[in-house]
């Protein structure tokens, strides 16, 4: 992992020299030491290292969470929730309706549907902070990101019952009743969102009354690793969870803790980055693109035009910002960790009810978006950054010294 750390500094510095992000320097040389190539960080050792990727997760999300203030967000008005129902629901219906048409089969159009609408936040954080990016671009990007993988759960949870009780009336002949298999994922995010109030409380409470920046820093990385230890034990969204922690910080404690709290933060996250992308870029398998078939090809073209329509209309629907119309679905492509978790709920799942079909679906499900992963998360954090370029939010050489000196 040192190894890693320092080579993936000077591979970022490579990337931003070739006018690439960071994080794709970071993926590629995890690429090079991981299972599709030298193999020096193998599934094992991914394995025992596994908490690391959790922890950064808990940080990206509760960094997002602390740029979701109520008052920015009105000011932004309904045009965000507009933008994050218009680009999930509409990745659902483009890929659903894509999928079933080339194949016919309704269980898999669902559960290809179904995983479309979730997004990879850590990628589009990562490049908004390397860029020091700022304007409603960008806090439009915090909302939309965040705010997404909850109603990509939801979406999921009910698309995943319908499919299930399609795959075991096949095999029995009776339907399994699909109450119990939706409220899972109700409850899921209910208590995530109850267990992130309660942690948050709780900091605001301790960090309230520090001083020294060391101290306010311990209480933040002990806050966000009980919301992740706890998000994991009770098979909670450790996105949700945190990002509750942070939204409670900025939305109940003065502007100044704010930024005292953040500032530390936003000095380890640079190095959470590298390691979390090198770890993921470790655990991508290369092998399985060939195998990503016409399948594949459209789901990437279903899901990147249903995520550009949907956010368009969204956005027009509500009357957001023209900045904001034109470019946010370029930095909402990212898909790896949540999509892929939840392919592999879908295999195991499949596997359980054990029918040829089921068997089949399963294998398709996690190798496909195991696959399609590796290209949204490659091209996604690129078109971020060609977004916020393009939007004006980047600052230029000039001004990113003298935000550094203040």
């Amino acid at each position: 992992m040192g190894l890693a750390t320092i080579g993936g500094l000077y591979a970022g510095k490579l990337a931003r020299l070739l006018r690439l992000p960071s994080i794709i320097g970071y993926m590629l040389l995890g690429i090079v030491l991981g299972v599709s190539a030298l193999g020096y960080l193998d599934e094992r050792q991914l394995n025992n290292v596994s908490f690391i990727t959790e922890i950064a997760l808990g940080f990206v999300a509760f960094s997002i969470g602390s740029e979701l203030s109520i008052v920015s967000l009105r000011r932004q008005g309904y045009g965000i929730v507009a933008i994050i129902l218009g680009e999930s629901f509409a990745a659902f219906l483009v890929v659903f309706g894509v999928l079933y048409a080339l194949t016919g089969d309704l269980a898999l159009a669902l559960i290809f549907g179904a995983v479309a609408p979730a997004s990879a936040p850590a990628g589009t954080v990562a490049v908004i902070q390397e860029c020091r990016a700022r304007g409603s671009l960008t806090k439009a990007l915090y909302a939309v990101v965040g705010f997404d993988d909850g109603l990509a759960i939801l979406i999921f949870g009910f698309a995943d019952a319908i499919a299930r009780s399609i795959l075991i009336h096949e095999g029995t002949g009776d339907s399994e009743s699909m109450l119990p298999l939706i409220w899972v994922p109700a409850k899921e995010i209910v208590l995530s969102l109850l267990v992130g109030a309660g942690v948050g409380f709780a900091f605001c409470q301790l960090v309230r009354r520090l001083r020294n920046s060391s101290e306010i820093f311990i209480v933040v990385f002990g806050a966000v690793l009980v919301a992740t230890g706890l998000s994991i034990t009770l098979n909670l969204s450790l996105i949700l969870t945190n990002m509750v922690v942070g939204f409670l910080l900025v939305n109940t404690r003065r502007e100044e803790l704010v930024r005292k709290v953040m500032a530390p933060v936003l000095q380890f996250m640079p190095l959470l980055f590298i390691l979390f992308f090198c770890l993921a870029g470790a655990q991508l398998k290369l092998g399985a693109l060939p195998q990503l078939g016409l399948i594949g090809v459209a789901y990437i073209l279903g899901r990147s035009a249903g995520k550009f329509a949907g956010a368009g209309l969204g956005a027009r629907i509500g009357r957001a910002e023209k900045k904001i119309k034109k470019y946010v679905a370029l930095g909402i492509l990212s898909q790896a960790g949540v999509a892929i978790g939840l392919a592999l709920i879908v295999k195991h799942q499949f596997d359980q009810i054990g029918t040829v079909h089921s068997l089949a679906l399963g294998a398709a499900v996690i190798t496909t978006i195991t696959a399609t992963s590796v290209v949204f998360e490659i091209v996604g954090p690129i078109l971020t950054r060609i977004a916020l370029s393009r939007a004006g939010e980047i600052p230029s050489a000039g001004e990113g010294r003298e935000d550094a000196a203040s």
